[in-house]
Parts: structure tokens; C-alpha cells; sequence
């Protein structure tokens, strides 16, 4: 195995067992939930969005680790974007797990090329990817 390859699993499992911005954020204006019924991962994110801006992400759910490292990785990459910057992130990590092209300078990214290779795995990194921009495109909520 690679240095490089040890680096990307050593990120994936960083953000498993230490997930970032994990859990109910109380004063989202914006929640969806998403799930992948093929291997029973379910993932929701909250967000608090001030004019076109995420100003604070979280998730919660259960999922396995490529999921949950995504979502953490997620919420790491889109706090404080407008929109339309969150949906170009979300398109650049979907063209890593999708084709395998690494971005040498970004080894968070990076670290999900080797899903391509799997398939079924593409729906777990991308679980918090979707659920976030649904939650996004969905009207302001008074917090709960």
C-alpha cells in the first residue's frame, strides 16, 4: 500500500470516528432526511441558512463509515457557501467517487476516488451530499 493510500484511509477514518459538526443543529431554518434503502443508511442534515448563505451545517443518522466520513467532510466544505458554491462542491466530490480522478490537492476529496471502484458505494458517499442540497432548495422553517 501507498503513503498516499495510507493518508486517504487514515482521513476517512479520522472523520469516522470523529465526525465533524455531528448531530442537531437547534436553530436550523432548513432539515431533510435522506436514506439508502440498498444498505440502510439514513443520514439528515440541518442547516441555518442566512440570505443565500450556509451559515452552520450538521448531520445525524446511522450510516457506515464512507458514508458518515462524507457527511463530516460535507459539513467541514460547506459552511459559510452561497448556494451555487455548495452545488459546485457537491459536483467536484460526484466527479471524484464517479470516476476515480484524484485531485492531488485536496487529499479530503481524494480520499473517496477509490469508491468508483465500487459501485454501490458511490450512494453512500454521496447520502449527505444529496440530503444537503435538498435541504437547501427548500424554504426557510422557523427553527425547531
Amino acid at each position: 500500500m501507498s503513503d498516499f493510500d495510507d493518508l486517504y484511509r487514515d482521513i476517512i477514518l479520522d472523520h469516522n470516528r470523529r465526525p465533524r459538526n455531528r448531530g442537531r443543529l437547534p436553530t436550523a431554518n432548513r432539515v431533510a432526511t435522506g436514506d439508502n434503502p440498498t444498505c440502510g443508511d439514513n443520514c439528515t442534515v440541518h442547516l441555518r441558512v442566512e440570505g443565500d448563505r450556509i451559515a452552520d451545517i450538521s448531520f445525524e443518522g446511522s450510516s457506515c463509515a464512507i458514508a458518515q466520513a462524507s457527511a463530516s467532510i460535507m459539513t467541514t466544505r460547506l459552511k459559510g457557501k452561497t448556494a451555487a458554491e455548495a452545488k459546485a462542491a457537491f459536483a467536484d466530490f460526484k466527479e471524484v467517487v464517479t470516476t476515480g480522478n484524484v485531485p492531488e490537492d485536496e487529499p479530503e476529496k481524494a480520499a473517496f476516488a477509490g469508491v468508483h471502484a465500487f459501485p454501490a458505494r458511490i450512494k453512500c458517499a454521496t447520502l449527505g451530499w444529496h440530503t444537503a442540497l435538498e435541504a437547501l432548495n427548500q424554504p426557510d422553517k422557523p427553527p425547531a
